[in-house]
């Protein structure tokens, strides 16, 4: 069967532009071959990118025994192990996602609002009047003492100052649209020791190990009733046929939660700040809607803030952290709209390209907040996390932690961009992030010395 139509530039050319550019790249093939086109990477298998709404339908409604998707995954394998959660399919999958899946929502997710509140104050309280900060550092900071305080309970000590910075250095190993290209390039993954990117990875990764296996035999010994991280959930579930975890199940479902768990969320904690402060009359609005709180608002309520749920939304919408969601392996031949695709046809349902059309959201380039107060996107037009049975297992918390932060920050401090120049997204490793960081300076505090500094949200 005949694929889509799609670019005829030499492969290695296209993964490159995909590297370099995807966005920008995305939009020319859009334009040239519409709703649907195959991309040729080179070192890859051929990839057909959907964006139309009925397409993303057809394919999130499927039985999820149509198609295979952690084997599409196996570009991150080596930083998340086997094991992880995006590489598995079918009954493992399912089976997995189970056991992952109760700690991310209903009252057990809200148990961590007074922890996002209390680090954010603390990494904010830091800021100097006048002094330049980088704001993706400042909130990768924050998400990432967010999710060792919710995944480890761990906020001090030997092993969390171990954990921390190493965590950060393996992040920035693919900071780069240049760095990223190990990832791409299986030439380039070789261990030739320590003083090589790959082989720096490779013993980075290791040490990481090690420190998780140590905290997960502490806390196998440990009263399993006293922890409310989702470690100790996680060692104290059972599957069907009453087995634990492994051990190394454990380690890369740790790894993927801690990688996929803050990594995104700093980014777009990044992309809100700078829209906020770029928008005068978006700031101005969200500043009303965060006065009209009161002292000390519950996390229900800051979560349910009109405004502040439409930025948050409208910031995922138009520059998505991942372009395209998990993609989808026919494991038998299946029509998409009037299209025939034989088995292991990949298809990508495309983020980036269903958020830019115009028929949905007008002025696609636009950031407009209103748009999600005016009107309710289905899960087929809107799909920042993805969708179907790959739906991403922590969005709730992603989304209630986003609302928390700019809430915490914005209600107390007058922040400024050090530039108003036009920040375009680059990538960083799997996902896109601002190309600068987004640089910021603190200006003053909102509320008057004088008055008592009382947390954002109260004890949950």
């Amino acid at each position: 069967m005949r694929l889509p139509d799609g670019p005829q530039l030499p492969r290695w050319l296209q993964l490159i532009k995909w590297i370099a550019d995807p966005f920008g790249y995305l939009n020319q093939c859009r334009q040239r071959y519409g709703d649907t086109f195959t991309l040729r990477l080179s070192g890859f298998e051929p990839l057909v990118f959907l964006s139309h709404p009925q397409a993303i339908q057809a394919i999130f409604t499927a039985s999820p025994s149509q198609f295979d998707s952690g084997r599409g995954n196996g570009l991150i394998q080596p930083l998340l192990g086997d094991n992880s959660l995006v590489l598995l399919d079918g009954n493992r999958h399912r089976q997995q996602r189970k056991l992952l899946l109760p700690p991310f929502h209903g009252e057990r997710m809200y148990s961590y609002c007074q922890l996002i509140c209390e680090l954010t104050e603390e990494v904010a309280s830091r800021w100097v009047v006048d002094k330049p900060f980088v704001a993706r550092n400042a909130m990768q900071e924050i998400t990432l003492r967010v999710i060792m305080g919710a995944v480890f309970g761990l906020r001090e000590g030997e092993r969390y100052q171990q954990l921390k910075p190493m965590l950060g250095q393996m992040l920035d190993m693919t900071g780069s649209p240049l760095r990223s290209s190990m990832l791409f390039f299986k030439f380039i993954q070789q261990d030739l020791g320590a003083w090589s990117p790959w082989g720096k990875m490779l013993r980075r990764k290791q040490k990481i190990n090690e420190l998780l296996q140590a905290e997960i035999e502490e806390r196998r010994k440990q009263d399993k009733s006293n922890g409310n991280d989702i470690l100790t959930l996680m060692i104290s579930v059972r599957d069907e046929n009453g087995e634990p975890m492994t051990d190394q199940e454990l380690k890369d479902q740790l790894m993927t939660l801690l990688f996929a768990g803050h990594e995104t969320t700093a980014t777009a904690l990044s992309w809100a700040l700078y829209w906020i402060h770029q928008l005068p009359d978006v700031r101005k609005k969200l500043l009303q809607e965060l006065d009209g709180l009161g002292n000390k608002p519950d996390p229900m309520t800051i979560s349910k803030l009109p405004y502040l749920s439409a930025i948050c939304q409208e910031t995922l919408r138009i520059y998505p952290v991942a372009p395209v969601t998990s993609p989808r392996i026919a494991k038998s031949p299946i029509e998409i709209m009037g299209r025939q695709y034989d088995t292991n046809t990949i298809l990508f349902p495309c983020i980036y390209l269903t958020h830019h059309r115009e028929e949905l959201y007008q002025q696609a380039s636009q950031f407009k907040p209103e748009r999600f107060i005016e009107r309710q996107y289905s899960a087929y037009e809107y799909l920042p996390f993805g969708g179907g049975n790959r739906l991403c297992i922590g969005y709730a918390l992603a989304m209630l932690e986003m609302k928390l932060v700019l809430a915490t920050i914005l209600s107390r401090y007058q922040l400024a961009l050090v530039d108003d120049k036009p920040v375009k997204p680059t990538r960083r490793g799997v996902t896109l992030a601002p190309a600068n960081g987004i640089p910021m300076v603190l200006k003053g505090q909102r509320l008057l010395q004088s008055q008592p500094q009382q947390p954002l949200v109260g004890s949950a």
